[in-house]
């Protein structure tokens, strides 16, 4: 489901969509992307690090990250909750919250996402997925 549909629709939520080349340095760009939109936001290192993880996932586990690839960001605000989400170009797994062994040092971002977020979800399957996570708070920006 889009993240705009995951907002309540008593009007129209702000939306903002932008796509990526699938590189790893794209981290720092979609983090610049997110901040800009949402300065003020009083839980934006939440809605940063939900960003984050879900670009490092897509660009670590789909084709998003081999050559040529690509991923699409995109933010939704309305009534004080904000959605962020990215659509990758698909991969053999699904995305799923784990219990990371106490010394790994990977496995344990969609569990802090789970955590912060009022709600996350995906949908898509080999060929695209889209990884959203929704926030809210007070916030009358």
């Amino acid at each position: 489901m889009p993240p705009a549909m995951l907002l309540a629709a008593e009007s129209a939520p702000l939306c903002w969509r932008r796509s990526f080349p699938g590189g790893a340095e794209q981290a720092r760009a979609v983090r610049r992307f997110v901040g800009c939109l949402l300065d003020g936001c009083p839980y934006l290192d939440d809605v940063l690090l939900a960003a984050d993880e879900f670009v490092v996932n897509a660009l670590r586990h789909t084709k998003s990250g081999q050559a040529g690839g690509a991923f699409i960001v995109e933010v939704a605000r309305h009534a004080g909750r904000v959605a962020v989400s990215v659509a990758d170009q698909g991969g053999p797994g699904e995305p799923v919250v784990v219990q990371a062994a106490e010394l790994a040092e990977c496995g344990r971002g969609l569990r802090t996402v789970s955590l912060t977020a009022e709600s996350w979800g995906w949908h898509g399957n080999d060929t695209g997925r889209t990884v959203t996570a929704v926030f809210a708070g007070e916030w009358a920006a």
